[in-house]
């Protein structure tokens, strides 16, 4: 089995000043130096509409129509398929659209299969990639260190596998990593189990790594799991990492900047 990693790689942000591994010193949300973007919590939310807001997020971004904008949102229960997704890791769920009685959809981010459902926050950075980090590489290192960051404020303790994209706690994991990356803007993003049911794991074999568990804050903590809770820790480190001060947002507020057509794009 592949070592547990502890040590912080690839941290992007341009006010943490260190060097690839040290995040140095400065990477409070009061550092100076930050940009100034937006957080909008959608609810729970269908994975295709969710998706869609984000294609008219990344648009307006395109554009210089919005600033840089994190989503969250909690999906209604759903399997969606990555681009490295192979039939043996969805089994039936690969030809028929929905696997136990839950939709399964495409996906044009990176990764195999995942489940979403009620409970498990999902974040979705519509960021200028140039202006945080080297590459695609460090940002994926940046949304990791966001979510190790997050659970050592909640009291779990987790790290990397090495050439394992995602968030581990041993060898089970907590979060998972997917993102996309058109016209130098990202989409997709990051999926961390906090409350959520993990049985529908189970009929998938998850990211496509066989023989791994999944694990959940609730399942680490037991009752002293909070969402809510969760939910600021993963906004404070967030922050740090990539260096943004986050305002809260309105639907209205971001959405007024795009483009209603960009609602019927494909998801995929």
């Amino acid at each position: 089995m592949a070592r547990l990693a502890q040590r912080r790689v690839g941290v992007c942000g341009p006010s943490l000043g260190g060097s690839e591994g040290d995040p140095g010193e400065n990477s409070s949300p009061a550092a100076g130096g930050q940009v100034i973007g937006h957080v909008l919590d959608l609810g729970l939310t269908e994975y295709r509409e969710a998706c869609r807001l984000q294609l008219r997020a990344h648009q307006a971004r395109v554009e210089d129509r919005i600033g840089d904008t994190l989503l969250l949102t909690e999906h209604l229960p759903v399997y969606t398929l990555g681009r490295t997704a192979r039939a043996e890791h969805a089994g039936e769920g690969w030809t028929c659209g929905a696997l136990a009685g839950i939709p399964v959809h495409a996906s044009d981010r990176g990764g195999s299969i995942t489940y979403h459902g009620p409970g498990q926050m999902v974040g979705y950075p519509i960021l200028k990639l140039r202006d945080y980090c080297a590459g695609p590489k460090a940002y994926v290192a940046g949304l990791e260190e966001t979510v190790i960051r997050a659970l050592a404020g909640l009291g779990v303790p987790a790290g990397r596998r090495g050439g394992m994209p995602g968030v581990w706690v041993s060898e089970r994991k907590i979060a998972a990593v997917g993102v996309r990356i058109s016209r130098g803007v990202t989409r997709h993003g990051f999926a961390l189990n906090v409350v959520n049911d993990l049985r529908p794991f189970s009929a998938i074999v998850p990211c496509g790594l066989a023989g791994y568990g999944v694990t959940s804050v609730a399942q680490e903590r037991g009752a002293a799991a909070d969402f809510e809770q969760a939910r600021r820790a993963v906004l404070r480190a967030f922050q740090e990492v990539f260096g943004l001060a986050l305002a809260e947002a309105r639907a209205t507020e971001v959405f007024a900047h795009t483009q209603a057509e960009a609602a019927d794009a494909p998801c995929v």
